[in-house]
């Protein structure tokens, strides 16, 4: 081979190898992809990396569009200290890095203004969040109710959009029992789940909604029914038609509350929920949703501090 035909080809080379470059920074004059957007910043180099070693480059290089939610170095080196991981072994463990990274990226392009506030969020890695305005801000509550603050918005990327985060999200990694067994408050609603039998279709892949009345509501029930603990644990029939009056087979947020249409329960029944968030069961009586939204891996659960109860 000449020295002008080596030349050539080198020449040839290195203007595929330029242009293979533009192309993953979206040109010379548009926008970057998302991974070239992350490779350009400097907040973003350990997300870049984690990209990498996930081997997800070809996919957050694709036409997309793509929503990415972004952490920041400093969320990902609070991550490692709240998983106890150093980054080398988070980012060979390839498993949990591309089920993290794909619970960051949405299946289309959404700017800041039109997340749809308070509702799930579904992500390509299969799992929800939601996003809330809090102080002014956006602030995501991610599967394990953890929180996280959007820092900036609609950062453009030939295929998507970036929105930067103050801290990693993370999927559920809990079912609504394995929740509920976590949470005290809740002890005597999961005596009653296993009384009845009820873990395994609870475990299941669902979606669910449950409003979970708290210890304190249970005792009030025991009183007004007359009943010690024992007897309505032991009363599979009753204690069944009530556990699963408390279940939704949807997953409905607070902020997808049908409020004043009768929602159908798992138990055939149906109660509604007023503006106030007070339940009005079939039996007329009223209970307040105390706390909502609790996310878990297979729906959410809202708090009662009531039991509410179907027909007799």
């Amino acid at each position: 081979m000449s020295l002008m035909t080596r030349r050539g080809v080198l020449a040839a080379a290195s203007a595929v190898t330029a242009t293979g470059l533009l192309a993953a920074c979206g040109g010379s004059d548009g926008p970057p992809t998302i991974v070239g957007l992350a490779q350009r910043d400097e907040r973003l180099s350990l997300l870049a990396e984690a990209v990498v070693a996930a081997d997800l480059v070809g996919t957050l290089n694709g036409a997309g569009p793509f929503t990415v939610f972004a952490p920041t170095n400093d969320a990902f080196v609070a991550l490692l200290g709240e998983l106890g991981l150093t980054k080398q072994q988070l980012f060979a463990n390839r498993p949990l890095l591309t089920a993290v990274l794909t619970y960051h990226v949405l299946p289309a392009r959404v700017l800041r203004a039109a997340v749809p506030a308070g509702r799930a969020i579904t992500t390509v890695q299969g799992g929800f969040f939601k996003v809330e305005a809090a102080g002014g801000g956006l602030v995501i509550t991610d599967g394990r109710n953890r929180r996280s603050n959007i820092i900036a918005t609609d950062v453009e990327a030939s295929n998507g959009v970036v929105h930067l985060i103050d801290r990693v999200i993370l999927p559920a990694n809990r079912n609504i029992v394995e929740t509920a067994q976590s949470l005290p408050q809740f002890s005597i609603l999961v005596e009653a789940v296993l009384a009845a039998n009820l873990q395994g279709a609870l475990s299941g892949p669902g979606p669910f909604t449950v409003f979970a009345p708290t210890n304190d509501a249970f005792a009030a029930l025991l009183g007004e029914l007359g009943l010690t603990k024992q007897a309505l644990l032991a009363n599979t029939a009753l204690l069944t038609s009530v556990l699963t009056y408390h279940v939704v087979p949807a997953r409905v947020l607070r902020a997808e509350v049908p409020v004043g249409t009768p929602i159908t329960t798992l138990q055939g029944q149906t109660f509604t929920v007023g503006a106030n968030l007070a339940i009005t069961d079939r039996r007329n009586r009223t209970s307040n949703i105390a706390a909502t939204d609790v996310f878990t891996s297979n729906g959410v659960i809202h708090v009662l501090d009531r039991v509410i109860l179907p027909a007799a």
